[in-house]
Order: C-alpha cells, then sequence, then structure tokens
C-alpha cells in the first residue's frame, strides 16, 4: 500500500512535465499501463531529457529545475549529470538521521553524540551549470548537516574545501588526532586512508588513539573486502551501521546490529520495480513491484524518482529478504552493484607482460575493489560482426576506417 501510494503521487505531479506528457502519464491508471508506457532506461537512455534539463530548460522530468546535479563519471558519455530536487535531497537527509536514531534506539548507545564526529566527503564547493548547483552528492550532502551536530562535526570547512585528496587527508589527520572522536563514517576507501596515517603518525591502532570511537558508518560499496583490514586497523570491535545511497537515490540503511540485511526505504519518493537478474536482458523481461517479489531471488533494481528519473536501472542487483505480499517492511540480503570488466589502456608505456598486475590509484575517487592482469600486449580491433565492414566507428560517432576490409592484418598481433 505505501508503494503503491509512492507511485500514485510521482505520476500525478509528474504528469505535465515533458516526460509526463510523451509517456501518457495522464491516462495512467495502474503499474501494468506504466510497464507499457515507460521503458526501462539507463542514463544513456535518458540522456536526451536530462541534457534539456542540464541546458535550463524546467519541467522536463519533474515540475520546475532541479537544485543541483550529483555529478558522476560515465562510461560512454562522459559526465552524467543526476538531477536532485528539493523532495529528494529532503528524503536523503532524513534516511540518513533515521540510521543513527534506529540505531541509538535498538542498542541504547548514545554517548557518541557527545564526542567529535567526522564525515570524509568531497568537497562542499560546488560547481554551477545554467542557475543549478553541482558536484559530488557527498559535497551536496555537506550543506545538509543538522544543525545540533556543527559544534562537533569535523574536519574544519576549511579542511573540507580542500581539492587535492592526499592533502584533504594529511590536514584531517592533524586536526583529529588529539580530538575525542567517538564516530567516523565515509565510504570505505577514503576512511582506510585515513586510518592507515592515522597509523604511520602514532604508531598504534586507530582504537587505541581514539578511545572513545565506538561507531563506524560507511556505504557505496561491499564492505567485506575491507572488513580484515579495518579490524586490524582499528584493532578492536566497534559498531558500524551501513547505508545504501546513491546519486539516485537513499535505499535502504542497516537497522539491526544482529542480523544481515538493510531496510528498503519505502516511503521516501522512490517507486521500485524488480527484474529477475537472470531474465533481465531477455527482448521483454517482466517488471514487479515489491509485493511480487520472491524472496532469495536476485533481482535488478528500477527505479523511479521525485527527482525525476523513471523506470531508471541504476546498474545494482538486491536480494529482498523479507517482505513481498504487502508487507509492511522490506529487507535488502545483499547488494551487487555494476561492474567494469574489461579496460582497454590507449597508452599505458612498455614492459608489460601477459599476466602482470596492475595497481590502480583510487585516491580521492568513489571507485574500490579493483584488481586487473595484463590479458593482451599489442592487440588490434576486434569486429563485433563477422561480415566486413566499410567503416570503424569511434563512440562518439567519428569514423576512423571508410575503406572496404577485405585481408586486415596487424604488424604486430
Amino acid at each position: 500500500a505505501t508503494q503503491q501510494k509512492v507511485f500514485e503521487q510521482l505520476v500525478r505531479t509528474a504528469k505535465h512535465t515533458t516526460f509526463g506528457k510523451d509517456h501518457n502519464f495522464s491516462a495512467l491508471k495502474n503499474h501494468d499501463d506504466f510497464v507499457k508506457n515507460v521503458p526501462v532506461r539507463d542514463y544513456e537512455k535518458l540522456k536526451h531529457y536530462v541534457d534539456q534539463v542540464v541546458a535550463g530548460a524546467p519541467d522536463i522530468l519533474w515540475p520546475g529545475k532541479p537544485l543541483y546535479f550529483a555529478k558522476t563519471s560515465g562510461t560512454t558519455s562522459g559526465a552524467k549529470y543526476i538531477p536532485i530536487t528539493a523532495p529528494s535531497i529532503k528524503a536523503q537527509v532524513e534516511a540518513s538521521r533515521n540510521a543513527v536514531l534506529m540505531y541509538i534506539n535498538e542498542t541504547g548507545n548514545s554517548d557518541f553524540v557527545d564526542g567529535k564526529w567526522i564525515f570524509l566527503q568531497g568537497s562542499p564547493v560546488l560547481d554551477e551549470k545554467n542557475g543549478i548547483k553541482l558536484g559530488r552528492l557527498s559535497g551536496i550532502s555537506a550543506h545538509y548537516v543538522p544543525s545540533y551536530l556543527l559544534k562537533n562535526r569535523m574536519p574544519s570547512w576549511d579542511t573540507n574545501c580542500i581539492d587535492d585528496w592526499e592533502t584533504k587527508v594529511d590536514a584531517i589527520v592533524e586536526e583529529t588526532l588529539e580530538e575525542n572522536m567517538t564516530a567516523i563514517a565515509g565510504i570505505p576507501s577514503w576512511v582506510q586512508m585515513y586510518f592507515e596515517k592515522l597509523v604511520e603518525k602514532k604508531q598504534e591502532k586507530v582504537g587505541s588513539i581514539f578511545k572513545n570511537f565506538n561507531l563506524f558508518i560507511f556505504g557505496g560499496v561491499n564492505f567485506e573486502p575491507y572488513r580484515s583490514k579495518f579490524e586490524n586497523l582499528i584493532g578492536r570491535e566497534v559498531d558500524s551501521v551501513e547505508l545504501y545511497p546513491a546519486s539516485e537515490g537513499f535505499f535502504a540503511f542497516q537497522d539491526r546490529q544482529n542480523q544481515k540485511g538493510l531496510l528498503l526505504q519505502l516511503d521516501s519518493g522512490i517507486f521500485y520495480e524488480f527484474i529477475e537478474a537472470d531474465h533481465f536482458f531477455e527482448e521483454a523481461p517482466k517488471r514487479i513491484t515489491l509485493k511480487d517479489v520472491q524472496l532469495g531471488v536476485n533481482y535488478v533494481i528500477i527505479i523511479s524518482t521525485n527527482a525525476g528519473l523513471w523506470a531508471y536501472n541504476i546498474g545494482d542487483t538486491v536480494n529482498i529478504k523479507t517482505g513481498g505480499n504487502n508487507a509492511a517492511t522490506a529487507r535488502i540480503e545483499s547488494i551487487s552493484p555494476g561492474s567494469v570488466n574489461e579496460i582497454l589502456i590507449e597508452d599505458g608505456g612498455t614492459g608489460y607482460t601477459i599476466g602482470d598486475n596492475l595497481v590502480f590509484n583510487l585516491t580521492g575517487t568513489e571507485g574500490s575493489s579493483v584488481q586487473a592482469k595484463v590479458a593482451v600486449v599489442g592487440g588490434g580491433i576486434s569486429l563485433e560482426q563477422t561480415t566486413s565492414p566499410d567503416s570503424i566507428v569511434t563512440e562518439n560517432d567519428e569514423k576512423i576506417l571508410t575503406i572496404a576490409i577485405d585481408n586486415f592484418e596487424l604488424e604486430d598481433s
């Protein structure tokens, strides 16, 4: 019932937008109508509409203009501009707050509130594009820290605004080293770098440096690859709260310390659809709502939001542990984010051999757990079709070869 209300509210609010008119929102009566009129899209397929919003046009995907764009990296289109509206940023802030409050309610531990907090995040300095501010989601979120937390919040605003990540983390270490740090939050890869610098400087475990540190809040990536490293760096057990935020919305958070899984946010301006992962690449895979999910099945999660994303594929798969059948709550057992399985390096230097490990510098990025080995040295062009083409076209539609290919040999295969 909650998700049905969210669905109706979203469609009703956006029926006079360009997207709503193009997809017959005024005539939509139920989810089946929505499926018939609104196909599943990723960013590339929604880009035509997003480009209009970025250009400054109002009432395209959502009434009016967004407050922000969360700028992220795209694979084929360069930068992505994910719209964030007033109701969507409000829902993000409320979900973050509720995650902490539910932890306090469950454990009775509120001592950390009296100590210093740190939020490791991107710079809160925002650019502007056609009157709309843009930046990283974490930098945008820095403008919405509740007033009652500001006096204990770290790092300082000036330090938070440092753009170079190495310099920023060094400054954060200096600012926090002698403080009573009780709660630390951030993407694991960022926090790991901070912890490593602390340990290097003091030659002590983080749990010894910060004796009252007892809550770690994280999200954005799978924590399992980091777990043993963090246990070693901290040197003792601390409670943790996992979040499932993204530029597109805040989807779930950990609400129980003794049970695996994340509580799906059902009343936060996001309508969820699910497609069985095993059938996703079929021509017309079945789209279902939360009430019809089967427990223990991996689903591609599809979202429609109060920021103007419609039947949008964020690239994640989820496994629902409880819920369905009109249950009041639903819990996500596991999340499998999208991945990159091939990287082509145009100018990688020399001296590589097949099987060499590649090292990735993820400093200041939101990437994590990247591993790769050299598979091909001196490779060439692999044609997608077996018939001979008359041209090869790059991703930006520039023809780089315009002759018939009857015989194609590489000088160094």
